[in-house]
């Protein structure tokens, strides 16, 4: 019996990363329209051309969920499936796994798959897949629904927070007005946002450069759970000098077990844009 591991590629692991002897994974791209462009969300996308595209060209940018035989496909390949999807507030992401279930299980009764709504997105959803491999290799008895039922836990209980200094793809969409985006970046104010438990988006505060902003978000962290012994995954859009800066301004103020940093792919970067950082714990 296979056990499969299934997200969409808002969860910045690479396919190529992840290493086991029993247990596969497979991302479902999204797509990002620049123009009159689509870029693939797959391990070969280049981030920074993804960047220069959006950063030339002058209307809105837009992305788009995988489809259900996108991921019917990734299902039919394993015998017991959890998929991880990015928050169902802010895609149809998590729709269309939903169905692409019921369209495999119409042909194959006897298969076993789990969807997950991450209620976020990047290094929440990086450790729910670390821990559901945890599980699954450590399995004995095959108890899916009960490693399905500890991987919901783990899930309410993980967070999400992220801070920007790009902000031309909201102004683009019309989410900020101009005037606002470039009064906070001439002054160097960061914003700083988090997930809320439904898996909606929440500005949290705003600090006035690089220090104050990292020191703000170790204190949000703080705030938000208590943080012994977490594991905590950063992911960057092409900024790891400042991803490591952050990973040293919690390592100091935080009592966590680790720091893992991971790139940004293709949907996290379209909406990150580039310097932003997305901290999962």
């Amino acid at each position: 019996m296979t056990w499969n591991i299934v997200s969409d590629s808002s969860c910045d692991l690479r396919t190529a990363s992840f290493h086991s002897s029993c247990v596969r994974f497979e991302t479902v791209p999204l797509r990002i329209q620049v123009g009159g462009r689509e870029f693939v969300d797959d391990d070969a996308l280049s981030v920074p051309a993804l960047l220069s595209a959006m950063a030339v060209e002058k209307a809105a940018s837009s992305s788009a969920c995988p489809s259900p035989a996108d991921f019917a496909g990734a299902f039919e390949r394993g015998d017991r499936t959890v998929c991880f999807t990015l928050s169902s507030q802010l895609s149809g992401t998590y729709h269309a796994a939903c169905i692409a279930r019921e369209m495999v299980l119409e042909e194959h009764p006897e298969k076993q798959i789990c969807i997950i709504d991450s209620k976020s997105t990047s290094g929440a959803m990086a450790l729910l897949i670390y821990r559901a491999r945890e599980l699954m290799e450590a399995d004995t008895t095959g108890d899916f629904e009960g490693i399905c039922n500890q991987l919901r836990l783990y899930q309410a209980a993980l967070r999400t927070c992220f801070t920007l200094e790009n902000f031309d793809n909201l102004i683009k969409n019309g989410r900020m007005r101009p005037i606002v985006g470039t009064l906070l970046r001439s002054l160097g104010i960061h914003i700083i946002a988090d997930a809320t438990a439904e898996g909606t988006i929440h500005v949290a505060d705003k600090a006035r450069g690089v220090g104050k902003t990292y020191r703000a978000i170790t204190a949000l962290m703080k705030a938000s759970k208590d943080c012994t012994d977490a594991e905590v995954v950063i992911s960057h859009c092409e900024n790891l000098e400042g991803a490591m800066a952050l990973k040293r301004q919690i390592l100091a103020d935080l009592p966590v077990k680790q720091v893992d940093l991971l790139s940004c792919r293709g949907l996290t970067s379209f909406y990150a844009m580039e310097k932003g950082l997305i901290v999962g714990y």
